[in-house]
């Protein structure tokens, strides 16, 4: 009876992490991509660099998110660097192999919906024990080194994206890129911490 509770939740994580990964993916290439919208984290600086260099984005998603896997690995624990290994790389396979549609060319609604899912994909990772993202990562091993809390480098990292993001895209992009952050920020809130507290 322990061993199939075991393997349900096993199973459940592994599943909330690759349902992750596909609701990112669409979020990423049903929306922000074709119309040259970024986000924050390691994700924003890969689609950042891939716009500016035409460097493929999966190839980016993987190699930005590497040196993470080390600091997941010594300040949390090799099942979670494990996990966060499979979102990452199941990322960069589904941004260069899944053939999404693009569902929209109206700004706002690739700023909103493209944030929900995207955020939608961060929630479920890390529900199930992982992330897709390792600014989270980073900024875990940061705030341990110095007085700034978790929130503080992560929005420090955002204000140095969204910045190069004005020279990079153009400054209306950038600032609806700011509000697929906001969208996506909301929604991983929601996920992770659940209904009761909305």
């Amino acid at each position: 009876m322990k061993s199939l509770y075991k393997l349900y939740h096993v199973s459940r994580d592994y599943i909330l992490i690759l349902c992750g990964v596909l609701s990112a993916g669409l979020g990423l290439k049903g929306f922000l991509l074709p119309s040259e919208f970024t986000d924050g984290g390691i994700t924003g600086i890969s689609i950042l660099t891939s716009i500016a260099t035409d460097i493929p984005l999966s190839f980016l998603i993987f190699i930005f998110n590497i040196p993470f896997l080390y600091f997941g690995y010594k300040q949390l624990s090799l099942l979670f660097t494990l996990k966060t290994l499979l979102g990452i790389t199941a990322l960069a396979l589904c941004t260069y192999f899944i053939p999404y549609p693009v569902i929209t060319h109206d700004k706002l609604l690739i700023a909103v919906f493209g944030g929900f899912f995207l955020g939608t994909g961060i929630g479920l990772a890390i529900r199930g024990g992982g992330v897709i993202d390792g600014t989270e990562v980073l900024a875990l091993h940061i705030s341990r080194k110095t007085i700034l809390s978790i929130g503080d480098v992560i929005l420090f990292i955002n204000i140095i994206i969204f910045a190069v993001a004005i020279f990079v895209l153009s400054f209306e992009k950038a600032l609806y890129s700011v509000l697929t952050y906001i969208i996506a920020s909301k929604t991983v809130d929601f996920i992770i911490h659940g209904i009761e507290e909305y």
